[in-house]
C-alpha cells in the first residue's frame, strides 16, 4: 500500500466516525466530510459539505430522504425534503433551518439563531420560524 491508498483510507475512516458526532461537533471538522455529488446514493443521516455558510465555513446538510443525488436537486435549492442544512453561528448557536418533519423539529427550549436574533423555542415539535409563528418562540436576551 503506498502513501496515497493510506491517505485515502484515513480519510474514509474519519468520514465514517464522523456520522457519529453531534452537530455542533460536526461543525468543528466540517472539512472532513465529502463534498455532495452528483449520482451518489445517499442513506438517511449522511452528512455531506455543499457550499459556504454564513460564517464562510462548508455548510453541512444531513440527507433527510433516500435517494441517489441528481443535477437539478442540488442541496439548498427548494430540496428541502432531502436535505436538511445545519450550522453554527459565531457565538456558537444553531443557526435555523426549516424543519422538514417530527424528526428535525425544534422542541421546547431549543435556542437558534433566526437572521442574526437569538430565539428560544417555547413547544415541542416546533416547525414554524419565528417570523412565521411568534407565539412558538420566545427573544432571547443578549
Amino acid at each position: 500500500m503506498n502513501r496515497l491508498q493510506a491517505a485515502e483510507q484515513l480519510r474514509r475512516a474519519l468520514q465514517l466516525y464522523a456520522n457519529t458526532l453531534t452537530d455542533e461537533q460536526a461543525m468543528e471538522v466540517a472539512t472532513v466530510y465529502p463534498t455532495w455529488e452528483v449520482g451518489h446514493a445517499y442513506a438517511v443521516g449522511d452528512i455531506f459539505s455543499y457550499g459556504v455558510n454564513e460564517v464562510g465555513d462548508p455548510q453541512l446538510y444531513r440527507v433527510v430522504q433516500q435517494h441517489t443525488s441528481q443535477a437539478d436537486w442540488v442541496p439548498g435549492a427548494g430540496t428541502e425534503s432531502l436535505y436538511d442544512a445545519f450550522g453554527l453561528n459565531e457565538e456558537g448557536y444553531p443557526v435555523w433551518s426549516q424543519p422538514t418533519g417530527a424528526h428535525d423539529a425544534y422542541n421546547t427550549g431549543d435556542i437558534v439563531d433566526y437572521n442574526g436574533t437569538l430565539y428560544k423555542s417555547t413547544i415541542d415539535g416546533n416547525v414554524w420560524s419565528p417570523e412565521a409563528y411568534p407565539a412558538g418562540w420566545e427573544l432571547v436576551e443578549g
